[in-house]
């Protein structure tokens, strides 16, 4: 993968309700487009994406060929201590892409 980028609240007050945001830079290949040979591009897509809070995971989902290059996902979670977000990516080819943003809650 080439890349991410996330986007975490640097500070929160404990039990607000905070928004994530993330993206990985991948181009997401479906597998119905053929290279300049005319041979198949087999498909590689991220497969899945983790967020974990201290080690809690608080957020996971299943993508599927459909889904754009350089897919974004944006959720939310409530801020209860302070410490680490740890973002994962899966792809297709058994690559991956992990990214980390810390976050300080009073």
């Amino acid at each position: 993968m080439a890349g991410s980028r996330v986007r975490v609240p640097a500070n929160a007050k404990r039990g607000e309700v905070i928004e994530i945001r993330a993206m990985a830079l991948h181009p997401m290949e479906n597998g119905f487009r053929f290279d300049t040979q005319g041979t198949l591009i087999p498909v590689n897509i991220i497969h899945t994406f983790i967020c974990r809070y201290n080690g809690d995971e608080v957020f996971r989902a299943t993508l599927q060929p459909g889904i754009s290059a350089n897919p974004y996902l944006s959720f939310t979670t409530v801020a209860q201590d302070s410490g680490m977000f740890e973002f994962v990516w899966l792809d297709d080819e058994g690559g991956y892409e992990t990214a980390w943003a810390k976050i300080d809650v009073s």
